[in-house]
């Protein structure tokens, strides 16, 4: 709902924190339950953050319109997988966790927005969901239909061919050619992997890239004789999406230092998207700071 992986640990900290201040209010036995109970004053606080701080984009040209979003470890998803005895949890499917899906989610109000993700992520009713932020079912419904519309003005076609929740064979040849034409500085291979309409975005700085040519420019010229230094990359997983975390040992620095993280669209075969963070999320990833003798290289 906040596109944010910081603002959204500190709104499960806010939900907590109101739970226990209002646990008077609840009752076991004489509602929904606890999990429904949470939900809304998840929802609450998700939408009094939104409307503190303003951050709905009128429109969504690129990812760099959005420079709150943040990508999202797949080494999280997979630690709340439901267990065997829990047939009714949640499971974040790949349309749903998605880079693309996520940033078109911060074009609709807020309301649209906890609608949708009630309805369409959670499997919420009607009725659920209307009780869920307090309006009618009618209210609820129409909410659902215009946050859907909004929403399919934003995503791509192939929006349904997403199925699996790991990295196809394809995914992973791809991103290991990634790693090794990054690591060797060969713009031509690294271009070579790309769809001719491939953008690359880096927020929350506000450059975009477009079109393959033009993409090969900027490498050749990042990989050209004034780069700075020498790479390492690490593969990982981020939004259901391969991901390559990159270290930059610096000419006259010994070490391999965290430096970004590429966040990749794969379509047919080839990067449609890629999406370069900062290394401030690597501890959420699991990745050190500075990059140990050995490690890297797709390894």
């Amino acid at each position: 709902m906040l596109g944010s992986y910081d603002e959204a640990e500190d709104l499960v900290q806010e939900t907590f924190l109101r739970a226990w201040r209002f646990r008077s209010h609840f009752e076991e036995g004489s509602g929904p339950g606890v999990r429904p109970w949470l939900y809304r004053i998840a929802t609450n606080a998700c939408i009094d953050a939104h409307r503190h701080r303003s951050r709905r984009p009128p429109s969504l040209g690129s990812f760099a319109d959005l420079p709150w979003l943040q990508p999202y470890p797949d080494r999280l998803l997979d630690e709340v997988a439901p267990a065997a005895d829990e047939p009714d949890a949640v499971v974040v499917s790949r349309e749903t966790i998605e880079l693309t899906f996520v940033a078109a989610l911060q074009v609709l109000p807020p309301r649209q927005r906890a609608v949708l993700l009630a309805r369409d992520v959670l499997g919420w009713s009607a009725a659920e969901t209307a009780a869920l932020l307090e309006v009618s079912v009618a209210a609820a419904n129409s909410a659902l239909q215009r946050a859907r519309a909004t929403l399919g003005d934003h995503l791509p076609e192939r929006r349904l061919d997403w199925s699996t929740t790991s990295l196809s064979p394809e995914e992973r040849d791809l991103l290991a050619r990634f790693i090794e034409a990054h690591e060797a500085h060969d713009a031509e291979a690294s271009a070579a992997m790309m769809r001719e309409d491939t953008r690359i975005t880096m927020p929350p700085q506000p450059f975009v890239f477009e079109g393959r040519e033009n993409i090969r420019r900027m490498l050749t010229t990042a990989f050209g004789a004034e780069e700075v230094g020498d790479w390492r990359l690490v593969p990982t997983a981020a939004n259901r999406m391969p991901a390559a975390a990159s270290y930059l040992r610096e000419w006259q620095d010994t070490e391999f230092r965290a430096f970004k993280l590429d966040v990749i669209r794969v379509v047919d075969g080839l990067a449609a998207e890629v999406t370069t963070f900062g290394p401030s999320l690597f501890p959420a990833f699991d990745l050190p700071a500075v990059l140990a003798s050995g490690e890297g290289g797709g390894q």
